[in-house]
This record gives structure tokens, C-alpha cells and sequence, in this order.
């Protein structure tokens, strides 16, 4: 090997470990972002418009003490999700989930807020026409655990809620989540995330909501494998004044339905509680919302979610990452311009 061969393997390492350091959040050293859906905050189409997105709902109301929510108490009504599909390029473990969310119209003043989350990784259902619903839905749960509210170290199961933007008439908050049980994914296969928040109105607030924010188009996910189709691909041509402006979408519409969830302790280790979805006829495609997330058209176009996806990577995958890092960069700074 030349002098010069190993100077540009020194300088590609140097690259890798730089971008990986930027996107190491929020335990610097560790953490590798491996899935990446910004969400819609201030986003300014063509024609100088700006949006902020929307939230869509995904809460149980329940008892934290008995670990029972939605109609499994016998007070509550059955809960909503939603849940969003994923896919990247790396048989490595998902160790820190980050998403976005809000409390409709900033309800959230004077109460505790959301002090438990539920996050489920389940199997893809493919979409089929023979199928009822016809449309790709998470399937089977492989790995569900609750995290709460509390100071982030390694497997702690916990989150931190942090203010970050949004509208003045619903602020957005970004949530972090170390997860007690890391999530074994493989390469190349379509999953599905659901994010529930487990609310329980003694404690956290009467008539406390939350809901799930919605990702930005415009940005496009380079750490999207690019096995699955249709996979990350642009939607357009969409309503805008340019008709080249780009809406891209991984795979198939984020879906929402009714839940109940019974938390099981540490038994199974594996997994902490059991999602009790309402039933397949309760299951819905979402879109984006006309004058919220675009403007008046944007609604026939299928939604993602804004969430984010990290490991801890193996020293082969580090340049790789980086340069789907390094292309996540320029998009955000580009954003920021």
C-alpha cells in the first residue's frame, strides 16, 4: 500500500470519526444516527410560505401505578397510535430513539406534562390490495418498552422533553430516549416504530393530550435503505408555485389506530408490556394536512413522522455512516441559510 493510499484512508477515518462526533447525540462518543426523518418546523416553500407541520394524536390515558391503560381499566376508552415505518443499511442495535411532538394547542401549561412514553418496534405487513386494510400497517411487536422521564445515562430507560420551536399556537418539543432494552435490527427490513404516550390524568394533567410531529419533505434521508420499495423516494409533483420541489417519503403512509397496553414490569426481560391493538378496522393511513403542512393539495400526499434512529456503530460501518452523515449535514445547514 502507498504512502498516499494510506494518507486518504487516514484523512476518509478522520472524515468518519468528525461526522460521527457531530451526530453523536446525546451521549458524545457512543451514539451514530442510522435513521433520520427532520421534522417540519418554520419549513418555507417557493413562494415565501412558511409552515410549522402538525401533530397528529397518539396517547392512552391510564394508571401508572397498576400499569394498565386505555380500555384494559374498565374507566378509560381505548388510546390511539401511531406509528411510522423504517429501514436502513446496518445489522447493528438501536440504542437511542430521539422523535418531535407537541401538546395541542399548549395544553401542556400548568400540568406535569407527559411523564411515560410507550416505544414498540413491530414487523412490516406489506401492503396488498387482497389485504383488508389493502395498505402496509405494523404487524407483529417484537420489542415494546416504557421509558420515563428522568436523566439519560446508557440503558436507563428514560427521556427528556426539551422545547425547540414551533408555533406560537402549539411549541414543539424534541424528546430523547435511552432504551432499557436495545432493539436488535437488521439491515435492509422494513420496520415499524410506534410512539405512544402513557398518560395518567391524576398525575400528569386532566384532559392531557400529546401527538406525534410530522416530517419534513423537503429534507431527504440519505441513511434509507435503498432495498425496500418504493423505499425513500419523491412524491412530487406536489401544489407548489415550483412544481420541482421535492416531497420525499420512505415507504408507505404512517398509520395511526386504537390501542390499550398493559405494562408487564421486568418479566419478560425482553420486553416490558404487551400493545393491545383495537383491531385492524381501526386502522388508518395518514396524510398531510392542507394549510399546515403545505399548501391546498398537499393533503393527497402520504405522511412520515419525525424521528430519529441511533447505534452504536462497528469500526467497518464508520466511513459509511459518515458519509450518510456528512450528507445530513449540509442538509441541515442548508436549512439554517
Amino acid at each position: 500500500m502507498t504512502i498516499k493510499t494510506n494518507n486518504i484512508l487516514i484523512a476518509l477515518l478522520t472524515i468518519a470519526i468528525a461526522a460521527t462526533s457531530l451526530l453523536a447525540d446525546p451521549l458524545p462518543g457512543r451514539d451514530v444516527l442510522k435513521f433520520s426523518q427532520r421534522p417540519m418546523d418554520q419549513m418555507i416553500t417557493p413562494d415565501g410560505t412558511v409552515y410549522w407541520g402538525h401533530d397528529e394524536l397518539s396517547f392512552i390515558e391510564g394508571d401508572h401505578s397498576t400499569g394498565i391503560y386505555g380500555s384494559a381499566t374498565g374507566i378509560y376508552p381505548p388510546g390511539v397510535f401511531m406509528a411510522d415505518d423504517f429501514a436502513d443499511n446496518f445489522d447493528t442495535d438501536v440504542v437511542h430513539v430521539k422523535w418531535w411532538g407537541s401538546y395541542p394547542n399548549n395544553d401542556y401549561t400548568g400540568v406535569a406534562g407527559v411523564q411515560r412514553f410507550l416505544i414498540a418496534f413491530e414487523t412490516d405487513v406489506p401492503a396488498d390490495p387482497g389485504n383488508t386494510p389493502p395498505f402496509s400497517y405494523p404487524g407483529t411487536p417484537i420489542l415494546s418498552q416504557v421509558v420515563d422521564r428522568g436523566p439519560l445515562a446508557v440503558q436507563s430507560g428514560t427521556f427528556t422533553e426539551t422545547p425547540v420551536g414551533g408555533a406560537a399556537t402549539e411549541r414543539l418539543f424534541e424528546y430523547n430516549a435511552e432504551l432499557k432494552v436495545p432493539f436488535a435490527q437488521q439491515a435492509d427490513t422494513v420496520y415499524w416504530l410506534k410512539i405512544v404516550a402513557l398518560i395518567d390524568p391524576s398525575l400528569d394533567g386532566t384532559d392531557l393530550q400529546w401527538g406525534w410531529h410530522n416530517r419534513d419533505y423537503t429534507i431527504k434521508n440519505p441513511l434509507a435503505s435503498p432495498i425496500p420499495t418504493p423505499g425513500e423516494h419523491d412524491q412530487g409533483p406536489g401544489p407548489f408555485t415550483d412544481p420541482t420541489m421535492e416531497i420525499w417519503h420512505f415507504q408507505d403512509d404512517a398509520v395511526t389506530g386504537g390501542i390499550d397496553y398493559v405494562d408487564l414490569g421486568p418479566n419478560p426481560p425482553i420486553a416490558s408490556g404487551v400493545s393491545f391493538d383495537q383491531g385492524l378496522s381501526t386502522f388508518r393511513e395518514t396524510y398531510y394536512v392542507d394549510n399546515l403542512d403545505g399548501p391546498v393539495g398537499i393533503n393527497n400526499f402520504s405522511k412520515d413522522l419525525a424521528f430519529e434512529l441511533y447505534t452504536v456503530p462497528e469500526p467497518a460501518m464508520m466511513g459509511l455512516l459518515a458519509l450518510g452523515g456528512l450528507a445530513v449535514l449540509r442538509r441541515r445547514k442548508s436549512q439554517t441559510r
